[in-house]
């Protein structure tokens, strides 16, 4: 954002008829360029899902008009997402199809019928699941295991897409693509190979090109492989069926490796498809339709939480309003061909930092795509499919990014080991049950930290009135991922409703998890922005499993390490001002004089002029602290240092800044 936007005296933009004219130029700005970064993946992430190419384009069209005006929420840009490609694929192939791998078949076009009705169904529950105020319940799901689901979409992305981007067609279970790559790689077409891995590669290396060139900023990578990759296709004239040959090897070329389009102006209209209802009497199609409603309101409601946070206006989103706007968008987009939708965060974001103002931004962005895909179909008919599945093998990298494992290890041992569990659960079966299986672990570390079994669901929970303003929650037993929603619906009860400040007292807890930790962040977010203080207390008697400020809190005595130094007195204050600055707290210094064996008649040498230095610290403070010793301190000057672990009953007592009010939380 930039300062003069973050000024408090600039006044917030409304997405209403003046803020229409207003705002006006930088909505049809970011507009503009979110569309140039959603057209390829519309087209792209539709393939994907075994639907036609039009069918992500009908999305955001519709998502991006319909919902500007149902929502509240300002900058999220609402459309296909990569998140839903492992369900509406699954979902063809449930009912016949085979995701266009060998062409077009009339058991495509039944699978795609069939999804058709699937995503009907699933967004009458959205609607109704808004109209009732149940958006909280997207609150349930722990955060560690929601962030493993999305990380096996991502592998499950990059098993189906990059023989896509080798020119192979490809299927199957995503262990079984897996064991098969290096045979994908050996079938692989050269010259699509060529057009795949080159998309990737500016997928991967754009980024960083545009970091350092300030013009190229606002140029986006998807922009920059199809005016690489278009060319290539054209040199390759894959617009006509032809041979050539390589290493004494013959391959194919022709059109079935480019976006199939409409071939006229306002063709795209001939492609309008409509469900097929009958396939609700089957069992088997429900079991869809939840899965494209639970996580695909999951996903909407995290992502514009998401946008909410990173919004230079800090406008709030009504959460129910919402998914009422997500599913009417996807009612209507699935009676006519599309594919489902969601609040997507990747295109969210560059909406944002395109400098976007209101709401309007997002229905540009669909004004463009219909002026594009309505007047020029047959240029976009060019778009090898190769690049557009490169560009999908980056998204999924995005979501399965190595840096995810090593983040929710740095919050707990017990959160990777969730966020792990249901990943691979979800590649070995599907979404519901990995996600399902991290909820029961989750629930079984809980229990053997000492959570009771009658508070898992329901918290144990106190009202007091402080004052006239207010108010005191005291939280007994646990403090959970699942008696969450009851919690917070009493916070926001008191609190937002009342209009009262509130302190959350959570010292008599046994647990809080990592997935409330960040919750209770969000409500001092919330309350901030009504002009309210929240305050949390006694979590300094609760002891963090990890460093980190997120990290579930256990009753109990927390092992750190205490450190003893012995040196001359004339080197004390340097010593003091070096460990402070390491992170020293409660640091005792103590004259005293030396007694040594003098080594010649077994006498006694005393030395005088020393001083012991005691400081307990955290294991990474003092490992800090001893390298400074040995660097620093041991080749100028003679110092004993003796290191034991010891157990204290809170940790703050001994930590200069133990959580910083500013934490890491899981992102994509």
């Amino acid at each position: 954002m930039n300062g003069s936007e973050n000024d408090s005296n600039v006044k917030t933009p409304r997405g209403d008829l003046a803020g229409f004219t207003k705002y006006l130029k930088s909505d049809v700005t970011s507009g503009f360029l979110v569309f140039l970064i959603a057209l390829p993946l519309c087209l792209g992430i539709s393939l994907a899902c075994g639907f036609p190419p039009i069918a992500g384009i009908f999305t955001a069209i519709i998502g991006s008009v319909l919902t500007t005006f149902v929502s509240n929420s300002e900058l999220t840009i609402k459309g296909p997402a990569a998140g839903l490609i492992v369900i509406a694929i699954g979902c063809i192939e449930d009912f016949g199809g085979n995701g266009m791998t060998d062409g077009w078949i009339p058991s495509d076009m039944t699978a795609y019928k069939a999804a058709l009705a699937v995503g009907v169904a699933a967004a009458v529950l959205q609607i109704l699941f808004g109209i009732f105020r149940a958006g909280i319940l997207g609150e349930f799901f722990p955060v560690s295991a929601v962030h493993g689901m999305l990380a096996a979409i991502g592998v499950i992305i990059i098993l189906k897409q990059f023989p896509v981007a080798l020119g192979v067609s490809a299927g199957g279970e995503p262990l079984e693509m897996l064991r098969e790559i290096p045979d994908y790689i050996a079938e692989a077409n050269p010259a699509i190979a060529s057009i795949g891995i080159v998309s990737i590669l500016i997928m991967f290396f754009w980024p960083m090109i545009r970091a350092k060139v300030s013009l190229l900023k606002a140029i986006p990578a998807p922009l920059i492989v199809l005016l690489v990759t278009v060319p290539m296709g054209m040199a390759f004239d894959l617009l006509h069926t032809h041979s050539y040959m390589l290493q004494e090897h013959q391959y194919q070329l022709g059109e079935q490796y480019l976006v199939k389009m409409p071939t006229r102006v306002f063709g795209m209209f001939d492609d309008i498809t409509t469900p097929d209802f009958s396939v609700l009497r089957q069992v088997k199609a429900w079991k869809w339709v939840m899965m494209f409603f639970i996580i695909g309101t999951l996903e909407s409601v995290l992502s514009a939480k998401a946008v909410d946070l990173l919004d230079p206006w800090k406008r709030k989103t009504n959460m129910d309003r919402d998914i009422v706007a997500v599913g009417i968008g996807n009612l209507c987009a699935s009676a006519v061909g599309g594919l489902p939708m969601i609040s997507e965060i990747v295109r969210s974001k560059a909406n944002i930092d395109n400098g976007a103002k209101t709401r309007f931004a997002d229905m540009w962005h669909g004004v463009f795509l219909l002026i594009c895909v309505a007047m020029i179909p047959m240029v976009l008919h060019r778009i090898p499919l190769a690049a557009l599945a490169g560009m999908l093998v980056y998204t999924g990298y995005r979501l399965a990014h190595p840096n995810e494992f090593v983040h929710v290890y740095r919050i707990g041992k017990e959160q990777l080991a969730i966020f792990v569990t249901t990943l691979i659960m979800v590649l070995a079966t599907d979404l519901l049950i990995g996600v399902a299986a991290g909820i029961l672990l989750k629930m079984l570390i809980h229990l053997s930290n000492g959570v009771p079994m009658k508070s898992l669901f329901k918290p144990y929970i106190e009202v007091e009135e402080i004052d006239e303003n207010t108010s005191l929650i005291v939280a007994r037993e646990s403090a959970v991922f699942s008696n969450w929603i009851p919690f917070r619906r009493q916070i926001e009860q008191i609190g937002l409703i009342q209009r009262r400040n509130l302190i959350i007292d959570v010292s008599d807890t046994k647990l809080i998890d990592h997935s409330v930790m960040e919750k209770l962040k969000e409500m001092e977010r919330d309350f901030e922005q009504e002009g309210l203080t929240f305050e949390v207390r006694g979590l300094d008697s609760l002891q963090p499993l990890t460093d980190n400020a997120n990290a579930a809190r256990k009753r109990g005595l927390a092992s750190m390490r205490r450190v003893t130094l012995v040196a001359d007195a004339t080197i004390e204050h340097w010593l003091e001002e070096e460990l402070i600055q390491l992170g020293a707290s409660g640091l005792t210094s103590i004259v005293c004089h030396e007694a040594k064996s003098n080594g010649v008649d077994d006498g006694v040498q005393s030395c005088n002029g020393k001083v012991r230095l005691e400081l307990i610290a955290p294991r990474s403070t003092c490992d800090a602290m001893l390298t400074f010793v040995r660097q620093d301190v041991l080749p100028l000057h003679s110092v004993l240092v003796s290191v034991e672990n010891v157990d204290v009953l809170r940790t703050s007592d001994f930590v200069s800044d133990p959580f910083p009010a500013e934490s890491e939380s899981l992102s994509h």
